[in-house]
């Protein structure tokens, strides 16, 4: 049984949250969670209509203004609407108003966006803006005037375009939406961000707070536009009478009123239109939370009345909530199958949108700082369709003082070994060749086509061979029996397999063996170290010769090779001087896998005929494979590259070539055959 004092604590607890909301534009919990607290209320009011007071919540439209504006008195009540949250719910009120004047039965319905913006309301005297204000309660705004001149979306005059055929009331009260686009949103907080200011959380409160500075010119610096829907008061001249037809009339004297607004014959198919933005409210250009269902006949919908300050001829069909305020209970970290890794929130059990979120994704550990996210904290979160529910930052105003900064970890939470951050860079990286938390994608990069190639050895068949425990780093594939794949090869779905598990077991451990012959840049492409890909691993690999004198090389050395700048070269000294790394080397030159290139730069090579220039290949040479060729053109110390530009030397021409020969003939870069290439270096 619900008691007196939940009654008078659920009143309290409202005033505070519209106080909150409307007054401070700093709100500490989400509309999902304030509609639940309402809701109650109401419930409580149905059922105890006697403890009903002037106070009540359900007796007003917001809340009372701000003391640092002027006030300014609306000519009628500018009103809040009932909630619908699902068909069931707009049905049920269809019934109440039919009950009530049996009009409704036959009356058309129009549908328009509901905003997630500042109502305002805009005063135009012979056709002059002369004054603008907030919603405030209802029956008294904050004039905020010189704050909406700023909004180029407000026209000055109107009609904006001479028409002898509108007319325009001497005194005209119009109401509208003020919001910030998404797309202006996001790059306002990224150009905040970018010179170190502290970012908003969301269109709404930016929105709201940019309209109610005491500077205009902080307001003009904010891109705030507003739709307009809805006449509230006119003098000395004639409206029209239906919704539809005021969209249409405040069109035509120059306001911007939504592209999207229809309307209907019915009931249902108002709801079936409504229900189709749910699915597609990603593509409007601004924040709505809703549609809204009126009755289109504005004569009868006001002689439909009111429930307490809700008007009866309309209703908001809310969207299922995707923005919610809940506890950040932990801060976890996961670990990528590249090493990345990505924080994450544990959050207390949440809905968002009827789904129960207990994670939702931290971006990277800048973002974390930059928003000053603290375990303990209450955060807004928000799921938007399918995607990953992700944190948009603390409510500050919410703060106790027990909630604890964060700091990223220092070691990987997968296999303990030190991690990597680099200045500059947003991500933080495990780069132990042995970590469990990436090893699939190891072993997969390791046997894929451009590293050591070895055929047959799809992901599936990988993953049931770490999952059984043969391998636990790259180096393992080698110790690998044909027992050990014969098991992988049967365990794995086979219904698309069309050779038998023995052929299968028998050609992998074919190419393991051929694989041990890859050429040294293959191998150390294969590793993969961190920035190092096939172009700087050839150049590491015609460098030094050899993974020995490459793994002693000092971060000065290595920048000394073209391509290589400081963060790679750090990267590749961090790389070889982890123990758990230097394992896995010692376990592949004990399998034989351990590749040497022809002569090296440090070694000395076959020549320098082709010293200076730099080749592409394209299309299938004659004699030689594209690695072999490369091979070649490196021996003799020339460059290979994977694209054309003016810095190309040039294009060795095979057949069936791709793009790259349109191009080089469009750079003017000279285009040779393998037999050129072979007298060019002698």
């Amino acid at each position: 049984m619900t008691t007196k004092s939940r009654y008078e604590q659920l009143k309290a607890e409202i005033h505070a949250h519209n106080y909150r909301y409307h007054v401070l534009d700093a709100p500490l919990i989400s509309d999902a969670e304030f509609d639940r607290l309402l809701n109650e209320l109401k419930r409580i009011e149905a059922e105890h209509p006697d403890w009903v007071t002037p106070d009540s919540p359900t007796q007003r439209a917001g809340a009372k203004p701000a003391d640092r504006f002027e006030k300014v008195r609306h000519p009628a009540p500018i009103l809040s609407l009932a909630n619908a949250f699902g068909a069931e719910d707009a049905r049920a009120w269809f019934e109440r108003i039919r009950k009530i004047d049996d009009r409704v039965e036959k009356a058309k319905f129009v549908v328009e966006p509901k905003i997630d913006g500042l109502s305002v309301v805009l005063h135009y005297r012979d056709g002059v803006f002369v004054q603008g204000a907030t919603r405030g309660d209802g029956e008294v705004g904050e004039d905020i005037t010189s704050n909406l001149r700023t909004v180029r979306a407000i026209p000055l005059r109107i009609p904006v375009e001479a028409n002898a055929r509108i007319t325009v009331p001497e005194y005209l009260v119009v109401r509208g939406e003020a919001f910030l686009p998404i797309k202006e949103f996001e790059e306002l907080n990224r150009k905040l961000e970018e010179a170190g200011e502290k970012t908003y959380l969301n269109p709404r409160n930016t929105a709201a707070g940019s309209l109610r500075q005491l500077d205009p010119a902080l307001t003009a610096s904010r891109p705030i536009t507003l739709l307009v829907y809805q006449i509230v008061h006119a003098e000395g001249g004639t409206v029209p009478a239906s919704q539809w037809e005021i969209l249409q009339y405040l069109k035509s004297l120059g306001f911007p009123v939504t592209d999207i607004a229809r309307r209907f014959d019915s009931l249902e198919e108002a709801i079936a239109y409504a229900e189709t933005w749910d699915k597609r409210r990603d593509d409007l250009p601004y924040e709505a939370d809703g549609m809204v269902i009126k009755i289109d006949d504005l004569t009868l919908a006001a002689e439909l009345g009111f429930v307490g300050k809700d008007p009866r001829g309309a209703i908001a069909f809310k969207f299922p909530a995707r923005e919610v305020t809940t506890t950040l209970k932990e801060i976890g970290v996961a670990v990528g199958r590249t090493g990345v890794l990505t924080p994450y929130a544990v959050l207390e059990p949440v809905e968002i949108g009827g789904v129960i979120v207990e994670r939702a994704t931290l971006h990277n550990f800048d973002y974390i700082a930059e928003k000053d996210i603290r375990v303990g904290d209450r955060v807004l979160v928000k799921r938007a369709g399918e995607v990953i529910p992700y944190v948009i930052g603390p409510v500050v105003e919410a703060r106790t003082g027990k909630e604890k900064p964060y700091k990223p970890p220092q070691t990987c939470p997968a296999c303990g070994q030190p991690v990597e951050h680099f200045e500059g860079e947003v991500a933080w990286y495990c780069v132990n060749a042995a970590c469990p938390a990436q090893l699939i994608r190891n072993v997969e990069h390791f046997v894929s086509r451009g590293a050591m190639d070895i055929v047959g050895m799809g992901i599936k068949i990988v993953e049931k061979l770490i999952e059984a425990g043969k391998v636990k780093d790259v180096a393992d594939l080698y110790t690998l029996t044909r027992e050990d794949i014969l098991e992988a090869v049967t365990k794995k779905d086979r219904k698309t397999e069309k050779q038998p598990p023995g052929k299968i077991a028998d050609n992998l451990l074919a190419s393991i063996e051929a694989s041990k012959s890859r050429p040294l840049a293959r191998l150390i492409a294969a590793l993969g170290i961190r920035g190092v890909g096939e172009v700087s691993a050839a150049d590491l690999a015609s460098h030094f010769g050899n993974l020995d004198a490459l793994s002693k090389a000092s971060a000065e050395d290595l920048q000394q090779i073209e391509g290589i700048g400081p963060n790679i070269a750090e990267g590749i000294v961090d790389w070889f001087g982890r123990e758990a790394n230097r394992k896995v080397l010692a376990k592949l030159k004990k399998a034989g896998v351990w590749s040497r290139g022809g002569k090296s730069k440090v070694e000395g090579r076959s020549s320098d005929a082709l010293a200076g220039l730099t080749f592409v290949i394209t299309g299938t040479l004659p004699a030689w494979s594209r690695d072999e060729a490369k091979a070649f053109i490196e021996s003799h110390g020339g460059k290979v590259t994977d694209s054309v530009s003016k810095k190309t030397s040039y294009l060795v021409l095979g057949e069936n070539p791709g793009s790259k020969l349109e191009k080089a003939k469009a750079l003017g870069v000279k285009i040779i055959g393998e037999e050129e290439l072979r007298k060019m270096a002698g």
